[in-house]
This record gives C-alpha cells, structure tokens and sequence, in this order.
C-alpha cells in the first residue's frame, strides 16, 4: 500500500515554504482498520502528510535533485484534535535549514476549525539513485517525471492554459 496524501499545493516559496491541504474521505482504507466506530486519521499520517510536504517543498527547491527523499529523524512530535473524515487538515511546512543531502523542516497540521492536529521538527535525507551506479540513471530520469507531473497536478498547473 502506498500512500499519496497530499491532495492540494496552494502556495509554496522555494527554499521557504509550502502550505497545503489533505482531504479525509470515509473511503481511504486505513479507516476501517482505525477505530471502525470512530474513525480518524491515524497520528502517523498525520505526521507524513507533514513529511510528505517537506518532501515536495524540497524537491521544488532544489530542482528535483534527489529523486528518492526519506524520512532521517523527527523531534517533538504533538498531536492535537483527531482527524475525522469529512474534515479538511491545511498543511504549514517551512525550511529551517539543509545542507547537501539533509534538510530540517518544521510542520504543522490544523483542522479546517483551526485546531491544530500535528506539528513536529523533522529531517529529511535526499539523494539520487544515479549516485548508486549507471543503471540509476534511467531510473532518476523516470522518477524526475513522474514528480513533476505529480506536483503539476497538486499546484494545479496541468488546467492552466500555456
């Protein structure tokens, strides 16, 4: 099972920020296994909606450079309101710092009343399977595509007119 739970990119600075969104629909199927009779979005993908944002913030920022980008460490995780379906999570990512193949973020999670459902200090470590061997290289190019397509489709640049 593979998770892509960013639904929406509505502003981003390269190297700054990112803010965005995640619907919860009845239908994902981590909640019928997740407290069936009061469903909610589990902490953990609350945490990678957070995670996955960051990942989008540096991959827009650094042009794509590391095509694989995986979760190193996290620090003071808080969990606030849960996540029912039917609710809106609005996602706050900034860059605090990164150096080559690292970078720490700070995120936050609110619920479209405004409570906020995660917030943590995380670091990301970056890098490209082309740096593994020749036969990386086919491989980087594939996943640099699939991303921007990706991304093109949660900005909402594929409806914008060229």
């Amino acid at each position: 099972m593979q998770f892509q739970l960013m639904d929406r990119i509505d502003a981003h600075q390269p190297g700054q920020f990112l803010r965005g969104c995640k619907y919860l629909a009845l239908g994902e199927e981590y909640l019928a296994d997740h407290f069936p009779r009061f469903p909610v979005m589990p902490g953990v993908l609350m945490l990678q909606t957070l995670v996955e944002a960051a990942t989008w913030l540096w991959r827009g920022s650094t042009g794509y450079r590391h095509t694989i980008v995986v979760l190193r460490d996290v620090k003071n995780v808080k969990y606030g309101s849960f996540m029912q379906p039917g609710r809106r999570m609005d996602v706050a990512v900034d860059l605090v710092s990164q150096t080559d193949d690292t970078a720490t973020f700070k995120g936050k999670g609110t619920d479209d009343a405004g409570q906020q459902t995660v917030s943590a200090l995380f670091v990301l470590h970056g890098y490209s399977l082309a740096a593994r061997g020749p036969s990386g290289v086919a491989a980087d190019d594939k996943l640099r595509e699939h991303w921007k397509a990706r991304w093109a489709l949660l900005t909402g640049e594929m409806s914008k007119p060229v």
